[in-house]
């Protein structure tokens, strides 16, 4: 009898590519409670876009916290995680990762006891962030300059069972709804002379469990559990297992109810293992195209996301559970275009495959302009950048002047035309010693544009509220 494992990595690799069906084998021999064979299909569609945000994040902790080889760990649970520079093309984890602010990460163990996050007091001309975001990619919290101001302060962190009382000294209470979750910290860098400063910052930042900030005996430590090897070819023949561990650290929320009860007809949930021995072979190959088909759902409506403003799509992809109230699809779109995104009034991310004709950009074909007029420049608060990326996988591209964005802070020295407007040269080679102050290294194939807005401003011009804002990006041209 073919194993789960072995039967996906024969369908990954082309061996079926779809259900050979067989007059009289369906779901009727399985036990009474099994869904019927359509029914199957639906059921592994709707498990894969539910499931994916979740997958994702744990193939991100595991790189970053778990695998000590992975060549991407940061530092164990409960340890910050201090990046004193920015992302580059060697850095793959995380796709369409930022590159405007040095980051310092903490992955967040929750469940024997809360955790203490303690900011500095930060410059008020210096922008940063606490993003908390937990393993559902739910955004359950901010500390920073737009959510709780420049000052100092304590912050509690809890876990989804936790039922303790605020403690003294605490400025607000955040409480995860998965016992694991990411801290992300962001600090703006004006410049590479600034990275000292940007250090002084990091270095500021304190996390610490609850016993510890109270003077308290630590309570019992809980066992890390035996994470499951990820590799992102395991995670396409293997997604059911991983969605399976994920889930057993996610207790379902209300809303979550009725999909969970679904997933858990087929054997997906906390401590379950979907079995594909009591299924016949066309079963089998029935609920492989149910995860082709909400992947293909997923790709579609990542293109489809937002509003187009001159072929840059403008939505709000990323929030809490009260923001995708139960849309799944919406919560798995802002995972593929990018995980970890900002909610939009903390950062809204304008995206773009698509020059102004409708044609999909690609550095191997044309070179491109993005001009913004004298008075357009993007409206926000902090501030803004355009970062450039590799169509094919999101990730930064290696390039001969090491620029994987131009920014807000890079201005300065950017060549403003004569009327007063700006313009950036999006492309694969050099445009010529005069221009390339304004030079974005674009790939030698297929490109992927993401627009930065940090804090935008919320009085018109504004891009808000993102998709019907009153600014709109500018369209990028064939030069």
């Amino acid at each position: 009898m073919l194993s789960k494992r072995h039967f996906l990595k024969i369908l990954a690799a082309g061996g079926l590519s779809g259900p050979a069906l067989v007059p009289g084998l369906s779901w009727a021999a399985s036990p009474p409670d099994r869904p019927g064979f359509f029914k199957a299909k639906d059921i592994a569609e709707a498990a894969f876009i539910y499931g994916l945000p979740m997958v994702m994040n744990y193939g991100v902790m595991y790189e970053y916290v778990v695998d000590r080889n992975s060549g991407q760990f940061k530092a164990p649970f409960n340890e910050i995680y201090n990046e004193s520079r920015v992302f580059t093309w060697r850095d793959t984890s995380v796709p369409t990762p930022n590159s405007d602010t040095p980051y310092s990460l903490a992955w967040l163990d929750l469940r024997a006891e809360p955790v203490v996050i303690s900011v500095p007091a930060v410059d008020p001309k210096r922008y940063y962030s606490v993003q908390l975001v937990d393993g559902n990619t739910f955004n359950y919290g901010y500390i920073g300059s737009r959510a709780t101001g420049n000052d100092a302060g304590n912050f509690l962190v809890v876990g989804p069972r936790w039922t303790g009382e605020t403690p003294p000294g605490i400025r607000k209470v955040f409480r995860a709804t998965t016992d694991f979750a990411l801290t992300i910290f962001r600090t703006q860098l004006f410049d590479a002379a600034d990275i000292d400063n940007v250090k002084k910052v990091q270095a500021g930042y304190q996390l610490r469990p609850l016993s510890t900030f109270l003077g308290k005996a630590a309570p019992p430590a809980v066992p890390l559990p035996d994470f499951p090897k990820f590799t992102k070819d395991l995670a396409r023949t293997d997604f059911f297992e991983f969605l399976d561990f994920a889930l057993q650290f996610a207790p379902a929320l209300p809303e979550e109810r009725e999909i969970r009860a679904q997933l858990a007809t087929i054997g997906v949930g906390p401590g379950k293992s979907f079995d594909f021995k009591t299924l016949s072979l066309e079963d089998k190959a029935e609920v492989l195209l149910g995860l082709k088909e909400g992947q293909r759902k997923v790709t579609e409506a990542v293109a489809a996301f937002g509003t187009n403003f001159n072929g840059w799509r403008v939505g709000s992809i990323a929030g809490d559970a009260d923001f995708f109230k139960q849309d799944w699809l919406l919560r798995a779109v802002g995972a593929q275009a990018g995980i970890y995104g900002n909610d939009a009034v903390e950062a809204t991310y304008p995206m773009t495959r698509l020059d102004t004709d409708g044609q999909t950009l690609d550095g191997s074909k044309h070179n491109y302009t993005l001009t913004f007029p004298a008075d357009g420049l993007p409206p926000v608060n902090a501030f803004w950048s355009v970062t450039m990326y590799d169509g094919a996988n999101q990730l930064l591209i290696q390039n001969p002047i090491d620029r994987y964005l131009i920014n807000s802070p890079m201005l300065p020295n950017l060549k403003r035309n004569a009327d007063g407007s700006l313009t950036l040269y999006i492309q694969n080679k050099s445009p010529g010693p005069d221009k390339e102050s304004n030079w974005l290294p674009a790939p030698d194939g297929p490109i992927y544009l993401v627009m930065r807005l940090y804090w935008p401003k919320e009085a018109p011009p504004s891009i808000l509220p993102a998709g019907k804002g009153t600014w709109q990006p500018p369209g990028i041209r064939k030069a």
